[in-house]
């Protein structure tokens, strides 16, 4: 195959657990061709989209070379992954609406554009009623004050954040509620998730991955630090592999059947005990951890291989 990928800059990748660089490591040892470009390398000319791309290829100690950069057309490409962090900020947003182009045009684009767009990470668990935990989204203070008290413990966090950034634990007797809620809120003019809290976060929030709709069998199951209640690895969480229990299961295969549906190729999960707390469709990670800590067990897992296969599948 050849194969595409939208990246943050490379000198911004941490070499040794990034799950762009595990899934291009993949690729390369399957004899897969190598092209990279960042959001910015985008265009439209008229009524047709092409991109700024540069060769890749792994050298032997890790390192990497890539070429100087060429105006190609995205339909060169067997596909084109787009692995962009957030924030899903206006800059996010456009490279959907050329990437959906682009697609119209005949690219093979993952995830789909529009799902992308379409599926808010933390809003998408209201597609899942059956699995999410008590929750609310508003801008209003009183309805938060209403739900706290109903609650009494609650999560509250804004709709567009990333690694744990902006995610506060609110009780009752919380001296700092209306400075939270006022920042958050921005005054309540922005609109926030509020969710009741899961006690169970001390055994790990649980990132499940899910390709073509297929749950792998592990989760990385990401464990707050003490005195922490955010267990995301940006956060200082440490991330333990663990075989999916039958609910983790039972969560993951039904969302992963309307996932397929909506071109959703690559997704993270993430559960709380029994809960769906967040849909992740722009970049999931946790690969190389799952990879290095199954690699003893029966079976192991190497989710950057399972998938390139399945995109080896998909190219067909």
């Amino acid at each position: 195959m050849k194969l595409l990928l939208i990246l943050d800059p490379l000198d911004s990748l941490i070499t040794y657990k990034d799950t762009s660089l595990a899934i291009m490591r993949a690729a390369q040892a399957r004899g897969h061709d190598l092209w990279v470009c960042e959001q910015h390398d985008w265009q439209l000319q008229h009524d047709v989209v092409t991109v700024d791309a540069q060769t890749f290829a792994f050298n032997v100690d890790g390192s990497w070379k890539t070429s100087d950069k060429t105006t190609v057309a995205p339909t060169d490409f067997d596909a084109v992954l787009m692995r962009k962090d957030p924030p899903f900020d206006n800059e996010y947003l456009y490279s959907t609406y050329l990437l959906e182009l682009a697609q119209q045009q005949g690219a093979r684009i993952i995830n789909d554009p529009a799902a992308i767009r379409g599926w808010n990470e933390k809003l998408s668990v209201a597609r899942f009623p059956q699995f999410a935990p008590p929750f609310i989204v508003t801008s209003q203070q009183a309805k938060i004050l209403a739900f706290l008290a109903e609650h009494g413990d609650i999560i509250v966090k804004p709709l567009d954040g990333m690694g744990g950034s902006g995610i506060f634990r609110l009780r009752k007797d919380d001296p700092n509620i209306y400075a939270i809620l006022e920042t958050l809120t921005r005054f309540q003019t922005q609109t926030i998730m509020v969710q009741r809290y899961i006690p169970e976060i001390i055994k790990g929030d649980k990132r499940i991955l899910v390709i073509n709709g297929e749950p792998l069998p592990y989760a990385l199951a990401r464990i707050p630090k003490s005195g922490e209640t955010r267990g995301n690895l940006a956060a200082g969480g440490k991330g333990i592999a663990q075989p999916l229990s039958a609910r983790d299961r039972q969560i993951a295969e039904t969302v992963g059947k309307v996932l397929m549906q909506h071109g959703l190729f690559l997704v993270g999960l993430d559960v709380i005990g029994d809960y769906l707390t967040e849909v992740n469709v722009t970049s999931p990670t946790g690969m190389v951890e799952i990879t290095a800590q199954s690699r003893d067990w029966t079976p192991p897992c190497d989710p950057a291989m399972i998938m390139v296969q399945a995109l080896e599948k998909y190219s067909a």
